[in-house]
């Protein structure tokens, strides 16, 4: 068991700036997602209506494909920006 006062205040600072980068990917992952799930889906869906996507219109097409094909391409974006950070602080995984 370490004893954090020993550890100094340049692991710590450096954890800090890791978990803030963390959470900066996370909330932005999160808005784009609520973007284009609740907002392209649900609440612009009537100004979508026009462009037709697939036989349907871009609101119906944002509400039942776009949103799953988003949040998968940001499961993709967010292992790889990880994986960079973790390079960066030297914590990645061998």
């Amino acid at each position: 068991m370490t004893d954090q006062s020993t550890t100094g205040s340049a692991t710590s600072e450096s954890d800090k700036t890791y978990w803030q980068a963390n959470l900066r990917i996370i909330y932005v992952s999160l808005v784009i997602w609520a973007l284009v799930s609740f907002g392209f889906g649900i609440l612009l869906r009537p100004l979508l209506a026009g462009i037709s996507v697939g036989g349907s219109d871009l609101g119906f097409w944002f509400a039942q494909q776009g949103s799953i094909l988003v949040f998968l391409a940001l499961i993709f974006f967010y292992a790889w920006r990880m994986n960079s950070l973790d390079r960066e602080h030297g914590v990645e995984e061998e």
